[in-house]
């Protein structure tokens, strides 16, 4: 896990290793610094021992803690609350809160372009 201050920091949530990882490898070639989480509770407790990352891409259907009970985590913290979330799902149809939503398997390209367009673009003051 690497764990730093870079302003391109991403916290991938996912509970499928072979997923998070290939999520992983995909932004950490691609330049990003990416912290990996497998669940919903164990991305609190990273969230709330650091900085804010710069995005969250998360699943929703994880153990201990899934992507909704996350969400709702997140906004109680008006700091963790601001941070964009970007919902890797297999459900088409998914009843989501979250800046956008990546349908699996998921397209590599615009999975680039969403984390460009929220990780690369200046603060929000």
């Amino acid at each position: 896990m690497k764990v730093g201050s870079s302003g391109r920091r991403i916290l991938v949530v996912e509970d499928d290793a072979d997923a998070r990882e290939a999520l992983v490898d995909i932004l950490e070639v691609s330049g990003y610094e990416v912290v990996p989480a497998e669940n919903g509770k164990k991305a609190l407790e990273y969230l709330k021992a650091s900085s804010p990352p710069s995005l969250i891409i998360r699943d929703l259907l994880m153990p201990e803690m899934d992507g909704w009970e996350f969400r709702a985590r997140q906004r109680e913290n008006p700091e963790l609350a601001r941070v964009p979330v970007v919902v890797v799902t297999a459900f088409s149809s998914a009843n989501v809160d979250a800046n956008d939503i990546l349908i699996k398997p998921i397209d590599v390209d615009r999975l680039l372009l969403l984390v460009k367009q929220y990780v690369d673009q200046e603060p929000a003051q």
